[in-house]
Formats: structure tokens, C-alpha cells, sequence
């Protein structure tokens, strides 16, 4: 996904949510605050998908991006209320919702059958078209048309296509299968402090992994002793 914002025709790769009547999360690698946010407009493989408008007061910032207000409000530090976590919770949830979707899109790299690497990008155009050489393998394609990330076509024995296809196949369940065992730990997340310590990336509670997720990390470990 990306993001472009009024008056800079710069696309930056990030991630747009809404995550209340008047607010919407904002993520990109670029520092955000120094944008014009009266329009925010999302950009998927080159079509405006979606458009914000008028969001343009800092609610508040979150650990990898921010939380902008379409009717002025703001966030006010104060005591706990039941309204701060679950507003926090909505916006966690956004959060790695948009990080999961980023890391699978930028990709994988993937080593050949000849020792050779090269990088992958994974977007959902990029996952349809990388699953439809399944059909092409099954028809006994010997070589089949694909491209590195960035570069031109090429065509790729079906030992190397094999490869990536089950390489990408398993970086984007992997993925999947992590950020919903995330959402339950969010979801079950009782203070904003604990919500605030959650993270994209970190070491989930036992009792809120999935046997699936449990499965990839155990064959992961194999992998590396």
C-alpha cells in the first residue's frame, strides 16, 4: 500500500486506517507530521483506492506512526477510562494490521536452486500473479516468465519457480498466521500501558499463539540449528 499526501506527488510506501468515526491512523516511512494532511489519498498499484480529507490535527503519536482528527479533538493525558483503551486497542490493531501488510508487500529473498539470490516483493498483485504459475507448473511449463524486484522479466526453470512460489506461500502465511495471533493478544490487552508495549515483531504469549503459529515457529527453530 501506499500513501500520498496534498500538494507532493511523492508516493510513500505506508498504510492509511480508520479506526474511528473521526479518526484515522497514518503510517509511512517518511515523518508524517510534516505533510499536509487535508487530503490523504491511498495508491494501489497506481488508482486512488481511498481518499481522507480533512484530517488535519495530531491526536496523538503511536510507537510507528500517527493518529490524526477530522474534528479538532486531541488526546488528553489522563486517568484511565475504559474509552482510552478500547480508542488505544482500535488504533493497536490498526497498527500491525498496516505492518503486517507492509513487511509481506516489500518481500522475500529467496536463494535458487544454483546458490543464487534475489529479492521478491510481494504485493497483492505480485501474490496473484505469483500463485497462477501454480497452473502453468501443473501444465508441465519447463521455463516460466517472472521478475526479480525492480528488474526486467526473465524466465526461470521450474525447479527455481517451485522455489519461490513456496518460498512466498509460506512468508506470507507465516505472516498472516502471526499478526492474527497479535490481534488476540490485542484484543485481550486490559490496560493502555500493557496495549502500548505491543508490538509488530515481538515474542507473543504462549496463550495466545495459534497451533499454527506454534507449528512454523518450531519448524523456523529446526531450520536454524
Amino acid at each position: 500500500m501506499k500513501v500520498r499526501f496534498r500538494g507532493n506527488e511523492t508516493i510513500f510506501e505506508g498504510c492509511v486506517k480508520r479506526i474511528a468515526q473521526n479518526l484515522i491512523l497514518v503510517q509511512t516511512e517518511e515523518q508524517t507530521k510534516t505533510q499536509d494532511t487535508e487530503t490523504i489519498e491511498v495508491v494501489e498499484n497506481g488508482k486512488v483506492t481511498a481518499k481522507y480529507e480533512g484530517f488535519t490535527t495530531l491526536y496523538r503519536e503511536t510507537r510507528k506512526g500517527m493518529i490524526f482528527s477530522n474534528d479538532g479533538t486531541v488526546y488528553a493525558e489522563q486517568d484511565e477510562t475504559v474509552q482510552d483503551t478500547e480508542q488505544l486497542r482500535m488504533a493497536k490493531l490498526a497498527e500491525v494490521s498496516c505492518r503486517c501488510e507492509t513487511t509481506i508487500f516489500s518481500g522475500i529473498d529467496i536463494t535458487l536452486a544454483d546458490g543464487s539470490k534475489e529479492h521478491i516483493s510481494l504485493t497483492e498483485k505480485d501474490q496473484i500473479n505469483l500463485f497462477g504459475k501454480q497452473s502453468q507448473l501443473a501444465a508441465g511449463e519447463k521455463r516460466l516468465e517472472y521478475h526479480e524486484d525492480g528488474k526486467l522479466c526473465r524466465y526461470y526453470s521450474a525447479e527455481d519457480m517451485k522455489i519461490i512460489i513456496e518460498a512466498a506461500m509460506k512468508f506470507v502465511s507465516y505472516h498472516t498466521t502471526y499478526c492474527n495471533s497479535l490481534n488476540a493478544w490485542i484484543k485481550d490487552a486490559k490496560t493502555v500501558k500493557e496495549l502500548e508495549g505491543i508490538r509488530y515483531g515481538a515474542e507473543i504469549p504462549d496463550r495466545y499463539k495459534s497451533e499454527v503459529l506454534k507449528n512454523y515457529e518450531m519448524e523456523m527453530k529446526g531450520r536454524l540449528t
